[in-house]
């Protein structure tokens, strides 16, 4: 279970019926802000059949990020579970600043990104970037770092600390594709047990499938506190304020970042149907799922979890 404090909020006064429909008169549905990134489609889907048994509905709005902040402000949508900081700050801060949003916390713990090997290559020792300063083992790498777009915030990261020669990565190269062209790489490294370093991220199915390593990164070339990241459940806040039922399951509806690596690789890589991702993972997780709906209730009172067992 989450150890935050749970989230107490008090019903809007004075709601009507006249107009356009308000987060009260429409308390059975959740609209979710979903970009099309594997995390967040498998997280919303978990919530979906956590919630459909309860007595809501959940509708899933395919937005980017930017837009889904201006929806959550303008109240046609409702909740966004990933809200990435630092990497979406600007948006972040725009509709805190406007008092339009709620921020329910991580809903995925040790998000982190960086300088990334294979295990072997920790293993063997490389456990900084700092260690890529070193004349032998920038050879083993081969002066070249493996990143995704080019022009893409980290990649543009990573540019910067040659530039800087941060790490006395001068002379290195920054080898930038498309996201499968970079893996594809790392893949055939993997095969050959031949040294890389490339530019990787938890939660993603890469840090099961290929037992990646995040190297430290004292000089914060992909963030601070060594690259760690936030990722946060966000609602509306005219919605927060009248569903204090399901805000209470959204605050405690929290993933490990390998938990979620292990659905987006059987979603993403393996290719299984969404639902029956899901759904095998509800199932196969009841001790979790006992503690996103702690003190939660079905729409008419009842016990929430005895309603989801039933559903499974």
């Amino acid at each position: 279970m989450t150890t935050r404090p749970p989230i107490t909020l008090t019903l809007l006064a004075g709601l009507t019926l006249a107009g356009p429909a308000t987060a009260a008169d429409r308390d059975d549905e959740l609209r979710l802000v979903v970009p099309p990134w594997p995390g967040v489609t498998v997280k919303s889907e978990l919530l979906a059949q956590l919630i459909e048994p309860l007595g809501y509905t959940a509708s899933k709005q395919q937005l980017s990020s930017t837009v889904g902040y201006n929806t959550l402000q303008t109240g046609d949508s409702d909740a966004f579970l990933a809200g990435w900081l630092p990497a979406q700050q600007e948006s972040y801060d725009a509709a805190m600043q406007a008092d339009a949003i709620v921020d329910l916390g991580n809903n995925v713990n040790g998000a982190r990104m960086g300088f990334t090997v294979p295990s072997y290559v920790y293993e063997a020792g490389i456990t900084s970037a700092e260690q890529l300063a070193d004349p032998e083992v920038a050879e083993r790498f081969g002066k070249t770092v493996y990143s995704i777009e080019s022009g893409s915030t980290v990649t543009d990261m990573l540019n910067k600390a040659i530039e800087a020669d941060t790490y006395s990565l001068g002379d290195w190269e920054s080898m930038s594709s498309s996201t499968p062209g970079m893996l594809s790489e790392v893949e055939a490294a993997v095969d050959e047990d031949r040294w890389i370093v490339f530019y990787g991220w938890t939660p993603h199915w890469m840090v099961p499938e290929y037992d990646t390593r995040i190297l430290d990164d004292p000089e914060g070339v992909y963030g601070p506190d060594n690259g760690r990241s936030d990722v946060k459940t966000i609602v509306a806040k005219s919605y927060a304020e009248a569903n204090p039922n399901l805000i209470q399951l959204l605050d405690q509806f929290v993933l490990s970042a390998d938990e979620q690596s292990d659905f987006i690789r059987d979603y993403s890589l393996e290719e299984r149907e969404l639902e029956a991702v899901a759904h095998d993972w509800l199932v196969s997780h009841p001790e979790r799922v006992a503690e996103f709906l702690e003190g939660v209730e079905t729409r008419d009172g009842g016990d929430a979890l005895d309603a989801v067992k039933a559903s499974l």
